[in-house]
């Protein structure tokens, strides 16, 4: 007897298996940005034997990277918007790629930084598309938030990866393998995604892109960021007068926003979303943690404890294992049947407690007590509350404002991320006395530690501002 093929059945696996595989996709692209902010931490003293560079000008191998991405991702969400996000997944993966090329073969520090804000601009297009390709190809309900919860757990992964891969690299073969490595991976993810990302783009009356808009709000955030960074270094003194002009053309672009875009790029529409408005204000103040909390564990385990590089890199896994457990196999699970509220405010009260823990780290301290105890403690934290703070600032919002709610998301997180380092990094300073002291060093990050504990108690009171997940309302109605 002839059994017939079931189409329909055939159909839908396929179906499965593509957007299993878009869903990978995106997320290497996404790990692949995140890791290149930290992956150059451990190299920086290779870095400057072989350019001979002042600490300024090491600096700026970090910074003009962070610079880039946090002052153009608004405009690469919009971008997304309006010109599609195939195309504009491939234009900033290919920017990201060649420029990682071009950073590996560089002959002078001047090379290098350039090559470094050209990965900055590529991943400003590729960050905020990924997550738009997410929204679009899930919709609200389960899949979503398991596709969401790998997104945002590699998201976080990418930032102790880095630290772990740029040691070994480093220690193997060279500070350059630290960028040539993303070529070949590159090309990889270019050629998966060509088959895979569905051609989309906008309907026949595409809006012309807001240019004034995208310079108001790129310089603006630029100077934030700038200044943010001069806090740090050379003090607040020097940092005022750039902040304010970064501040002056902030105000600038909503006030052009309101009054004059045709086509905002960002739709103030956004700003009547409640947990629109929530998400990003706790995002902002978590992304002042735990992102530069990872510039502050390094320094301790190599300044205070005396970790070689691979050595530390070896300590973070802990970071990684148990932020990716959490993020990826139990949140999701616990988001089907608790709110969003309960698990942002729960894992910011585990995370706070594991950084006042962190806070009391001293050169007596061993590796069980003083770093993979908090760890596991502020990792299951920061893992609970990661990927209900990327649903809420994603929920609720029309397909044609993804790209710009994506932008948005990640704007703030890096924003917060830089504003948080400027202050910390004061607040972290040793006395003079101390600058060479292990303990006086320790005692310095310590006081860092606790300031961000206290900032994830406010993570912990904004999340209760948030609409329920079954009552996501528009402000105003």
């Amino acid at each position: 007897m002839h059994v017939g093929v079931d189409s329909g059945a055939v159909a839908k696996q396929g179906n499965r298996l593509r957007v299993t595989a878009v869903l990978v996709l995106v997320c290497g692209a996404q790990f692949m940005v995140v890791l290149d902010i930290s992956v150059v931490n451990v190299a920086l003293p290779a870095i400057r034997s072989a350019f001979g560079v002042s600490e300024v000008a090491l600096g700026w191998v970090v910074n003009a990277y962070a610079l880039v991405f946090a002052g153009l991702l608004l405009l690469g969400g919009r971008l997304a918007d309006l010109y599609g996000r195939k195309r504009m997944f491939l234009a900033g993966l290919g920017l990201f790629t060649a420029a990682s090329l071009a950073g590996g073969l560089a002959a002078s520090a001047g090379w290098l930084i350039a090559a470094r804000a050209g990965q900055g601009l590529g991943a400003a297009l590729l960050a905020p598309v990924t997550l738009t390709i997410l929204t679009t190809t899930f919709s609200e309900g389960p899949a979503r938030t398991r596709a969401l919860a790998l997104w945002a757990a590699v998201g976080m992964a990418g930032g102790t990866a880095g630290n772990l891969i740029s040691g070994l690299l480093v220690e193997i073969w060279s500070w350059r393998a630290i960028l040539l490595i993303n070529v070949p991976v590159g090309i990889v993810v270019a050629a998966a995604a060509w088959r895979l990302i569905d051609r989309d783009g906008p309907g026949r009356e595409r809006p012309r892109l807001d240019v004034p808009g995208a310079v108001l709000a790129t310089a603006g955030l630029a100077a934030v960021a700038y200044g943010a960074g001069q806090a740090g270094s050379a003090g607040w003194s020097s940092a005022v007068p750039v902040l304010a002009a970064g501040a002056v053309l902030l105000a600038a672009f909503v006030i052009f926003e309101v009054r004059w875009a045709s086509a905002p790029l960002l739709p103030l529409r956004l700003w009547r979303i409640r947990s629109v408005v929530a998400g990003n204000a706790a995002l902002l103040l978590a992304g002042a943690c735990l992102n530069p909390m990872w510039f502050f564990l390094t320094l301790s385990m190599q300044n205070g404890l005396g970790y070689s590089p691979l050595q530390t890199g070896i300590a973070f896994l802990p970071h990684t294992l148990v932020t990716l457990v959490i993020g990826v196999w139990l949140t999701p699970r616990l988001m089907r049947y608790v709110d969003w509220r309960a698990l942002i405010s729960g894992g910011a009260i585990l995370a706070a407690a594991g950084f006042a823990w962190q806070g009391q780290l001293s050169t007596d301290s061993d590796y069980l007590s003083g770093i993979l105890g908090p760890a596991v403690l502020f990792s299951i934290g920061g893992g609970l509350l990661n990927t209900p703070i990327t649903a809420a600032v994603t929920a609720g919002v029309d397909s044609g404002d993804a790209g710009a709610a994506s932008g948005l998301m990640n704007t703030t997180k890096q924003v917060g991320a830089a504003l948080g380092l400027a202050v910390l990094i004061v607040l972290g300073m040793p006395a003079t006395e101390d600058a060479n002291s292990p303990d006086g060093l320790l005692a310095g990050y310590d006081r860092a530690f606790l300031a961000i504990a206290g900032v994830m108690v406010a993570v912990a009171a904004i999340a209760l501002l948030l609409p329920s997940r079954k009552d996501n309302v528009h402000i105003g109605r």
